[in-house]
């Protein structure tokens, strides 16, 4: 249930993304000629008012399509609704809203939870903290420890509750790069002691796990109408600033950070994670999810909203579009480029979910 609750979370995220580019050219009356959620062969679709809706087999995104890439489009190449016909600040609107409306749907994730669930008044904590996540081959997954597991202390000195717990935990391991720690930790009532010993990067301690506080976190009645906007704009700036800041630490310090990075298959299983415990962790994971989707789609990368943005501000600047050769170039290479990464990104999440660890340790 909650891997299914995942899907459909990421599902939305893509519908609404591609709404945006599609509303946004519609509004302003240029021609669209087809819609899809997913790629490659189609599952189902259907014609609507010349305009193809299909769902298709591979869920790693979607597309609008327009009638300016079909060579065999009835429409004559100088309309005025062709798309490459219009102004360039209406081509720009078409490409930037997508990011618009993922960054607009967090916003609302975040004010939904404000009005359904309260203003947060922080943990109802206990001592420790939780290891929500571990990835296989590192030093967490080699000392023992595994999701659930509750860490109270460190090298005997107990850990407190909240996230200050985890802060501390965080620093210890952080400046504690080849050194062995002793952990003790919880586990269903059991008591175990764990030797973690922390990979060097650029000397900083890194583990390999997901770590959050321990216990739940409490929510009161919002005091007056406009504090729930306020809390909403609060955690959006939050979470969009942190999201930036991680991906300009991806491409900073690519060689220490890559194997942090993530694919649609980590995202579901980290999404079902949190759909089981529910509350605010399904809106948190909506939310910040939606504003990866739309920084990730904001880089100036082939086929990303912010490839094709480059290429209209190139247009811009020089008066006139690149020419086709090397626009093509630039387009097959960002393919080439993001299906390779996506396949080695499922083939690594998969290998590291428990289920294939297992049958690969018999």
């Amino acid at each position: 249930m909650g891997v299914l609750t995942a899907l459909l979370i990421l599902a939305g995220l893509i519908l609404v993304h591609e709404g945006g580019h599609f509303l946004a050219a519609t509004w302003q009356g240029i021609r669209v000629s087809g819609f899809s959620i997913g790629f490659g062969p189609a599952l189902i679709e259907r014609r609507r008012r010349g305009v193809l809706f299909a769902l298709r087999a591979i869920p790693l995104g979607g597309f609008v399509a327009f009638p300016d890439d079909e060579e065999d489009s009835p429409i004559p190449a100088d309309d005025p609704d062709l798309l490459r016909n219009r102004p360039l600040a209406q081509r720009a609107l078409v490409i930037a809203a997508g990011v618009i409306a993922n960054l607009l749907l967090a916003w609302t994730v975040l004010l939904a939870q404000g009005l359904v669930l309260g203003i947060p008044a922080g943990f109802s904590t206990t001592p420790g903290v939780v290891v929500a996540a571990v990835q296989a081959g590192q030093p967490a997954a080699g000392s023992g420890l595994r999701p659930g597991d509750r860490i109270l202390a460190v090298d005997g000195t107990p850990l407190g509750g909240g996230q200050d717990a985890v802060l501390e935990l965080v620093e210890r391991i952080k400046d504690s790069p080849g050194r062995t720690l002793r952990l003790q930790a919880d586990r269903a009532g059991t008591s175990l002691n764990l030797p973690l010993t922390p990979a060097g990067s650029g000397g900083i301690g890194r583990i390999g796990a997901q770590l959050q506080p321990s216990g739940s976190e409490a929510f009161r009645a919002p005091r007056g109408p406009l504090e729930p906007i306020r809390q909403a704009n609060h955690d959006f700036l939050l979470l969009t600033g942190r999201t930036v800041e991680g991906f300009a630490t991806l491409l900073t310090h690519f060689g220490e950070t890559a194997s942090q990075v993530s694919g649609p298959v980590k995202i579901v299983e980290m999404g079902a994670s949190l759909a089981s415990q529910g509350g605010s962790s399904l809106f948190l994971f909506s939310a910040l999810i939606s504003i990866n989707l739309a920084v990730l789609n904001a880089l100036p990368l082939p086929l990303l909203d912010g490839g094709q943005f480059l290429l209209l501000l190139i247009e811009g600047l020089r008066g006139r579009p690149l020419p086709d050769r090397f626009q093509m170039a630039f387009l097959q290479s960002g393919f080439v480029f993001l299906v390779g990464l996506s396949l080695v990104l499922i083939v690594k999440d998969t290998s590291q979910l428990p289920a294939i660890q297992q049958l690969l340790s018999r």
